[in-house]
């Protein structure tokens, strides 16, 4: 597996601090790859080191609760600062209790967990600023290209355009074997962690929510907008039921909601936000006869890039033409408008003209698939295949 310097660089700061370091993401993105690689360095200085994985049977078989697994670790603890990792914490009874006690207590501790009960506000209260927390994600496609060339595999870009980012995908060898593999992790996502972990009563409802929300990336939705579509599908299901399975849905860091940002109000738009999956698998397995939405996985992508690269995003509304992307960083802010491509007419002029009456203080950028550059004086176009190996957007003028 590669190294994943990028988050781990961010966390190797706090090794030595007595804060709780918090590994937070969806199912399978490569968190406890990850915590793998943090314990592997911190072993190279000291032994005095506890390992703990609670999806693994056994293990929480025998540390059920904060009592049991503060035992263990008094038990198996050697004298000095001990170092000490929970994979999936969040699965022992009173965790947070756990996690409390051992920090005061000479210990360095990592946890991970698929929830972001993780970073619930009675958790956060209890931790009162004892904590600090890191969210891993899927590959972009920088580390998909640096796995597969370890594999010894090639990926292009549409490859990442339908099949997204999981890290176990690329180990398997057939395209077929690569969607069981994600149906079998949605599965687990809704079934497992969602409609056990709250015990939804109708769940066909909610499959068929999910399904609708999964395929409705890169949208701006709203709750009413989602309780039309139920009503037109002749189910059931009150606005504040929608609100809920939203929650939950983003509590497994299945989606993202971005804010809508007014240019008229200057504000944001309460009631109005766009929908992101985590990773565009989660579109495309929904799909029929291979017809794939590339449209929108490919703002999906660009969106997942631009927050790796840690920009903050808002969906902008310049009075009434929607621009993708306004997004901010170290005092910088870009205008980013994407599109599969500009080469029919009417969408080269309906994209161009989202940026009407925008000032030329910020960069205006157009994000698209095509080779040819449609750049302009004042609008600079990046090609898709450029954008996905910059590592911000300073690297506009660079030469791929």
């Amino acid at each position: 597996m590669i190294y994943r310097e990028h988050y781990i660089n961010s966390i190797r700061d706090f090794y030595e601090s007595d804060l709780i370091k918090i590994i937070t993401g969806i199912r399978r993105c490569g968190k406890s790859i990850i915590m793998e690689q943090i314990r592997e360095e911190i072993l190279q200085k000291t032994n005095n080191v506890i390992y703990l994985n609670f999806e693994d049977k056994r293990v929480l078989a025998n540390i059920t609760d904060s009592d049991k697994l503060i035992k263990y670790v008094e038990e198996n603890r050697k004298e000095g600062k001990c170092y000490i990792f929970l994979d999936e914490v969040q699965m022992v009874d009173k965790w947070q209790d756990a996690c409390k006690t051992l920090r005061l207590y000479n210990n360095s501790l990592f946890i991970t967990g698929s929830n972001s009960k993780l970073l619930s506000r009675e958790f956060t209260k209890e931790l009162s600023g004892r904590y600090v927390s890191f969210r891993i994600r899927p590959f972009v496609y920088k580390e998909i290209l640096e796995y597969t060339q370890e594999l010894g595999k090639e990926a292009s870009i549409t490859d990442y355009l339908i099949w997204g980012g999981f890290p176990k995908r690329f180990e398997l060898n057939t395209k077929e074997a690569q969607i069981k593999y994600l149906n079998d992790l949605d599965d687990t996502i809704v079934i497992n962690d969602l409609i056990n972990r709250y015990k939804i009563k109708k769940e066909n409802l909610f499959k068929n929510f999910v399904n609708y929300i999964l395929r409705s990336n890169s949208r701006i939705i709203s709750a009413k907008s989602i309780h039309n579509y139920i009503k037109g599908k002749n189910e059931q299901c009150s606005i504040n039921t929608i609100i809920k399975y939203l929650g939950y849905l983003e509590e497994a860091y299945v989606i993202e909601k971005v804010k809508q940002y007014s240019s008229k109000t200057k504000s944001e738009l309460a009631y109005y936000s766009k929908i992101y999956d985590e990773d565009v698998a989660f579109n495309s397995i929904r799909c029929m006869d291979n017809r794939y939405d590339l449209t929108h996985n490919l703002e999906n992508i660009v969106y997942n890039e631009l927050i790796y690269m840690g920009y903050n995003v808002n969906v902008f509304n310049n009075n009434g033409r929607e621009i993708d992307f306004l997004v901010k960083k170290n005092n910088k802010q870009y205008y980013v408008q994407v599109a599969y491509s500009l080469a029919d007419d009417k969408t080269y002029n309906r994209e161009f003209s989202a940026f009407t009456n925008i000032d030329n203080f910020s960069q205006k950028i157009i994000i698209t698939n095509d080779d040819i550059d449609y750049s302009t004086s004042v609008i600079k176009h990046i090609k898709l295949k450029d954008f996905l190996l910059m590592e911000s957007l300073d690297d506009i003028n660079r030469n791929y």
